[in-house]
């Protein structure tokens, strides 16, 4: 996917994307270059792919979510920044919130956002498990989001107790996700929240198939819920 055609995907979405806003993007793609030199962030370096798979892949929660509006958005395991990252440079007016396992990740993030201009952004270098039974952030949170490989019930895990009641949590997974979601349908009660939907669509020009899935929190997480670090990935609910 080139810079044209990421442009006019975007706008068969109904998104305008300014100059500034491609600049963006286009710096994006390159200190992501530089950084994964020095450290692994990414396995995806190409940069027809990475326009693809990363930045354009990030932006397809606003095709079913709104993020016009101004709401305060915790990303669980950003790592490279994404999803988080990409729609804060098409949504500037939302605040985002990053949690980390890794220093370095969060370091390259904090440069990432000095270069790309970014305001209203921070980024915390913690445990999920940890971060979520905080009670600075514990329930605060208008949207969480994960665009990560584990399991639907492990991210449900460390992501509800951080959402507000009647908040929304955006799971971004791959191709298969109905047997998991099953799987996970009585850990997502337990912890609050509801299915609303699951969205199935194909990235452009073949790059692959995707699901997102849109979970209502319902009332407050029980406190004994995130479970000690390494206890969600071992023991999954």
């Amino acid at each position: 996917m080139n810079l044209q055609s990421f442009q006019e995907h975007l706008n068969k979405q109904g998104i305008e994307i300014t100059e500034k806003q491609l600049q963006q993007f286009e710096t994006y793609f390159h200190i992501l270059v530089e950084w994964n030199e020095k450290m692994n962030l990414t396995a995806i370096t190409a940069k027809e792919e990475v326009y693809a798979k990363h930045f354009y892949d990030s932006i397809t929660a606003a095709f079913y979510f709104d993020f016009t509006n101004e709401f305060h958005l915790c990303d669980v395991g950003a790592g490279a920044g994404f999803p988080s990252i990409p729609l804060k440079i098409l949504f500037p007016q939302i605040q985002v919130t990053i949690v980390d396992s890794l220093k370095k990740r969060i370091t390259f993030l904090n440069h990432l956002a000095t270069e790309l201009g970014l305001e209203g952004v921070s980024f915390y270098h913690d445990r999920a498990e940890l971060f979520g039974r905080n009670d600075k952030f514990r329930h605060k949170f208008d949207v969480v989001m994960a665009r990560a490989v584990a399991r639907t019930s492990v991210l449900s895990e460390l992501c509800l107790p951080l959402l507000r009641t009647n908040g929304t949590f955006i799971a971004m997974k791959g191709s298969n996700v109905e047997e998991e979601l099953t799987d996970a349908e009585d850990a997502i009660e337990l912890l609050g929240g509801r299915i609303q939907h699951v969205e199935h669509f194909s990235l452009p020009e073949n790059n692959g198939d995707r699901n997102i899935v849109i979970i209502d929190k319902k009332r407050k997480t029980p406190k004994k819920f995130p479970r000690k670090p390494g206890v969600p990935n071992k023991n999954p609910l």
